[in-house]
C-alpha cells in the first residue's frame, strides 16, 4: 500500500517529533561498540560514548526470561521477549509496547524491571511482518518506510494473541495491564479501549491526535470516552511533537467518558522532552524517569494489575 497524502502529513508530524530527540547523525552497525550493550539497540539510536554510561541494565537473576514465538490469528508467529519472576506462576501480566525502534535492549530491560516488581512482562515485535527496525540506519527512514505499513487493526489483534499466550505460559490475563512508549504510548490508549480485559494502562508520551488514514483510522482522542481500564499518561511539557494543548483536550474528552475514562489521569513534567524515559538517548531525564516509573508501578497496583 502506497502512502496517501494523510500518510505524508503523519510522517512529517512523527519526523518533527523524532528530530527533537535523535541527534542528527546516522549510525550503522560498524558504529557499534564491540561487545557492548549497544549491540542490542536499533542501528539508528545505538548509544555510544557517554550515553552508554547511563544505560540501565537489569539483572536476570531470579527471573525467567527469553525469546518466544507466539501464534497469531492470521497464521503467523510473532517474536516476543518476556521476563517474569522465576518461581511465580500466574503473575499479573503487562504488555510492553515498543517505540518505533522495535524490541531492542531498552524495551527488554523494561520487561526485566517489571518482572523484578512481580509482573509477567512481554514485549512483542509488532513490525515483524513488514521489516526489522534494527536494520534501518535512521529514525526518519523507519518513520517514512516502515511505520506506515503497520495497521492499528493488526496491532490490536497481535496484542490479543500475546495476552492469550501469556495467560497460558506463566501470566494471568484476568489481571492485564499495558504500557508503551512513543509509538507504543499511542497504542496503549487504543488497546485500553479495544480489549475489555485491560485493567489499567500507562502511556508514555504517546501521540493523542493527528491525521487518520486506512492504517490508522482513529486516534486516542476518538476513543477517549470508552476505555475499559483507566490510563495514566506520562508526558513532557517540552515535548516538541506533542503540544500540552493536546493533553488538555484529552483530559476534557476523558472527563466526558465512562467510569474508566474519568478515572484516567495525566502527569506532565514541565521541562521534560519527548522520550525522557529512554536511558540510551540524550533525551533521558533520570529524575523524571524515576518518578514516572514509580507512578506507573503504583498505578498498576492500584488498578487491579497486582
Amino acid at each position: 500500500m502506497h502512502p496517501s497524502v494523510n500518510d505524508d502529513v503523519q510522517v512529517s508530524i512523527e519526523r518533527a517529533q523524532l528530530d527533537s530527540l535523535v541527534p542528527p547523525v546516522t549510525l550503522n552497525r560498524r558504529g557499534f561498540v564491540a561487545g557492548s550493550l549497544a549491540a542490542g539497540f536499533a542501528a539508528s539510536v545505538a548509544p555510544t560514548g557517554d550515553l552508554l554510561a547511563q544505560v540501565i541494565t537489569t539483572s536476570t537473576e531470579g527471573l525467567r526470561t527469553g525469546e518466544v514465538r507466539i501464534p497469531t490469528k492470521d497464521g503467523n508467529q510473532i517474536p516476543a521477549y518476556f521476563a517474569t519472576p522465576a518461581n511465580r506462576a500466574g503473575a499479573p501480566t503487562i504488555l510492553v509496547v515498543q517505540e518505533i525502534f522495535g524490541v531492542h535492549e531498552h524495551i527488554r530491560d523494561v520487561c526485566r524491571r517489571l518482572a523484578r516488581e512481580g509482573w509477567y512482562a512481554i514485549a512483542p515485535e509488532l513490525y515483524f511482518r513488514d521489516g526489522d527496525p534494527a536494520k534501518y540506519d535512521s529514525a526518519a527512514h523507519i518513520v517514512q518506510v516502515l511505520v506506515p505499513k503497520i495497521t492499528d487493526a493488526q496491532v490490536m489483534a497481535d496484542l490479543d494473541s500475546v495476552a492469550n499466550y501469556a495467560h497460558f505460559n506463566g501470566g494471568d490475563r484476568s489481571r492485564l495491564g499495558i504500557t508503551g512508549f512513543c509509538w507504543g504510548g499511542r497504542i496503549v490508549w487504543l488497546y485500553a479501549a479495544h480489549n475489555p480485559a485491560v485493567k489499567a494502562g500507562v502511556a508514555w508520551y504517546g501521540r493523542l491526535t493527528g491525521p487518520t488514514n486506512a492504517a490508522n483510522p482513529s486516534n486516542p482522542y476518538d476513543i477517549a470516552g470508552k476505555l475499559s481500564g483507566p490510563v495514566l499518561g506520562l508526558y513532557g511539557g517540552a515535548d516538541a511533537g506533542i503540544p500540552v494543548a493536546t493533553v488538555d483536550e484529552m483530559k476534557t474528552r476523558l472527563a466526558a467518558g465512562n467510569a474508566a475514562s474519568k478515572a484516567s489521569s495525566f502527569v506532565v513534567y514541565p521541562d521534560a522532552p519527548h522520550a525522557f524515559h529512554a536511558d540510551y538517548r540524550p533525551s533521558y531525564r533520570k529524575d523524571v524517569a524515576a518518578d514516572g516509573w514509580k507512578r506507573a508501578t503504583e498505578w498498576f497496583r492500584a488498578n487491579g494489575v497486582a
